[in-house]
């Protein structure tokens, strides 16, 4: 028997690392990209044609909070028209700006009310002063904000006027709710303050007597005031007058006060101690 040998070649070894031709790597990017992007379509447009249903329309505005000078019926005809979208596309935002830009409303809050309704919570601006000049349509607010509306809305128009620039009307309801109790101590009814162009105060009496205040801070002008309250029923009942006899009196003296009542020449007060 004869026995035969073969000899049998190695097989060559596949080298793994062969890399991936960049082509073939940006045909897979490209058609991963690709498969992506059909899926993030069909998943935006199912979405959109879903909140496109007719059942997501608005149907209605529900109005709470302060409404004592509009009334729902009111408001929706102002602001339905300034606005747009469904339940989901509606810019709230916009709807509150829309609420805000009706006379006496100060703040709107507006939410989504599921499946087809929006409600919308008001505040609306409490009066507390007329502000500027005689016959405008501004007041201030209990925030000190000015604002206007219509002025014969008002339930009680027997508010003080208060007048300055627009930017401190804050500073001026401040001056005038800390002035005030003081002259009604001195049975005067404060009437209107007037900060002027020149930062004096001037205050106006109900009877007509007009006071110059000075200028300064609250803690200032009511230094003077203090000064006057303390001795004013005093000067005037040694003159045989009432308090209310008073003309006008001029705070704005170092050491004391000018005043004029009706009937009596200018008299100085002084309070140097």
């Amino acid at each position: 028997m004869t026995t035969r040998y073969t000899h049998m070649r190695p097989r060559p070894e596949v080298n793994a690392s062969v890399p991936v031709p960049l082509d073939v790597k940006l045909m897979h990017m490209a058609a991963s990209l690709m498969f992506v992007g059909l899926v993030v379509g069909a998943l935006l447009c199912g979405v959109w044609a879903l909140v496109q249903l007719p059942a997501f329309a608005l149907r209605g505005i529900t109005v709470l909070g302060d409404v004592e000078h509009n009334n729902e019926v009111t408001l929706r005809a102002n602001v339905v028209t300034k606005f747009t979208g469904n339940f989901f596309t509606a810019d709230l935002g916009r709807v509150r700006s829309a609420f805000e830009s009706v006379p006496w409303v100060r703040l709107a809050s507006v939410q989504r009310e599921f499946p087809n309704r929006l409600r919308v919570t008001l505040q609306e601006h409490k009066p507390v002063a007329y502000w500027g000049d005689d016959g405008e349509q501004r007041m201030v607010n209990s925030y000190g904000e000015v604002f206007e509306a219509n002025v014969g809305d008002l339930e009680d128009d027997k508010m003080p006027r208060l007048s300055g620039p627009d930017s401190q009307s804050q500073q001026v309801l401040a001056m005038y709710l800390a002035l005030q109790p003081t002259f009604k101590g001195l049975s005067l009814a404060l009437e209107s303050l007037v900060l002027t162009d020149r930062g004096s105060w001037r205050a106006k009496l109900a009877h007509g007597a007009v006071i110059e205040l000075g200028r300064g801070g609250v803690d200032d002008v009511m230094a003077r005031v203090q000064r006057v309250s303390q001795t004013l029923a005093q000067v005037t009942q040694k003159l045989g007058r009432k308090v209310t006899a008073i003309e006008s009196a001029d705070l704005r003296h170092d050491n004391g006060y000018a005043l004029r009542l009706r009937g009596v020449s200018t008299q100085d007060v002084s309070t140097k101690r």
